[in-house]
């Protein structure tokens, strides 16, 4: 499988203003890649093939005055701002004929030197290489320096040089990874997900909520007030922007911090997890929203996946239907009526009192293993046992 190893470079002021270049260089390829193809769309022509799309915008335009400094750039880089025009047609086109799963995709626009995201990509072709010194060199912007957290495990495919809102620069590789096994045990869980605590495992353990964006509110609060007492484009304005996204950095750095080491240490402590299938995008329309933001269920759950992929275990999602609170893990009996968000226990008829985040942790690894032996072709419910022979049946029944 192919995962993403990230890195903090530091580049120099000249390889700064190389990387800004290439910046615009691929905004404006791409720019003038999708103006093209709106335009053939309007004017009802065929979809511009790439070859010659590639013909058009790149080896045609540094012919031209108003083009000539895309040369100062590696070719790579405009290739590849055509392939992401591509693909973001292609992701369009499927989305709308119902080909692609999921929300519907919106199709391409433009890009602006204000977005603030600006990237880049290196291939192969690029010859993009890392040196004996550890420095990562990229043609026509030179040797930069990287800080290194840990080695590669295989030799990268690919290179994308990111620039971020709060300035840094990050070189993202990807790498094609073989899944790796870790010790068999028979541990097995359930996670629910929460506010009030981020997660509850099955066997009672409860993970407080870290609440990074609430812990930073009020700093947030007095730098954006900043921020918006500054003139429009003027110096501070910029510089003050840029402490708005550094704190938002800071903050969510710390969250995919906190993600990663939960993620890694419950992957490795268990041979399944199961975890609810949420509807994030509609609870983030709540009144809750910020909070459901801040907790990041949709991050925390695609590493679970990922690293129960690349580690060798198994993960599921159990249906956001599954009525994981209101049932009964030990008796299986459903209440009838609703279970408000205040309740936090409540006790069966049978008897059994629960908790309710523990109860429906337990619930839903009873679903996920129900629904993991039915995967495998095993049985899920007792079989049908046979009738007596003196069993009374219905008139005109198989037993009569």
């Amino acid at each position: 499988m192919q995962l993403r190893y990230s890195f903090r470079i530091d580049p120099t002021p000249g390889q700064r203003v190389a990387l800004a270049k290439a910046f615009g260089c691929a905004r404006v390829v791409f720019n003038d890649a999708l103006a093209l193809r709106r335009q053939a769309y309007r004017e009802g022509l065929p979809f511009v093939a790439d070859a010659e799309l590639s013909r058009k915008m790149i080896t045609e335009a540094k012919k031209r005055p108003e083009r000539v400094w895309l040369g100062e750039v590696s070719a790579v880089v405009l290739q590849q701002a055509l392939a992401d025009c591509t693909t973001a047609f292609r992701n369009f086109f499927a989305s709308v004929t119902g080909k692609r799963k999921g929300p519907k995709i919106a199709p391409p626009r433009f890009r602006s030197r204000k977005d603030n995201r600006q990237a880049i990509r290196f291939t192969k072709n690029a010859r993009f290489s890392i040196t004996g010194q550890g420095k990562l060199r990229l043609p026509k912007i030179g040797q930069v320096a990287v800080r290194w957290s840990r080695e590669l495990p295989a030799e990268p495919s690919s290179v994308t040089i990111v620039k971020d809102a709060a300035g840094r620069y990050f070189a993202s590789f990807v790498v094609e990874v073989r899944e790796q096994s870790l010790p068999a045990t028979d541990a097995e869980t359930g996670i629910d997900l929460g506010l009030g605590h981020f997660a509850v495992l099955a066997d009672g353990r409860k993970i407080d909520a870290p609440k990074f964006l609430r812990r930073a509110e009020r700093k947030l609060k007095r730098l954006q007030k900043d921020l918006s007492r500054t003139q429009k484009g003027s110096a501070n304005r910029a510089k003050a922007r840029t402490k708005v996204a550094r704190q938002h950095a800071k903050v969510s750095d710390a969250r995919r911090e906190f993600h990663h080491q939960l993620s890694t240490k419950i992957i490795r402590e268990n041979q399944a997890v199961y975890v609810e299938n949420l509807a994030v995008n509609g609870l983030a329309r709540t009144r809750l929203a910020t909070s459901i933001h801040d907790a990041g269920w949709s991050a925390f759950i695609a590493m679970l996946e990922y690293k129960a992929k690349l580690y060798g275990r198994t993960f599921a999602r159990v249906s956001r239907w599954f009525p994981s609170s209101k049932r009964c893990s030990a008796c299986g009996q459903v209440r009838a009526q609703s279970l408000p968000l205040s309740a936090r226990e409540w006790t069966c008829p049978c008897g059994a009192h629960h908790d309710r985040d523990v109860n429906a942790a337990n619930n839903i690894l009873a679903a996920g293993r129900a629904e993991r032996l039915n995967a495998c072709g095993g049985p899920v419910r007792p079989g049908a046992s046979p009738a007596q022979p003196d069993e009374a049946g219905s008139p005109g029944s198989a037993a009569a």
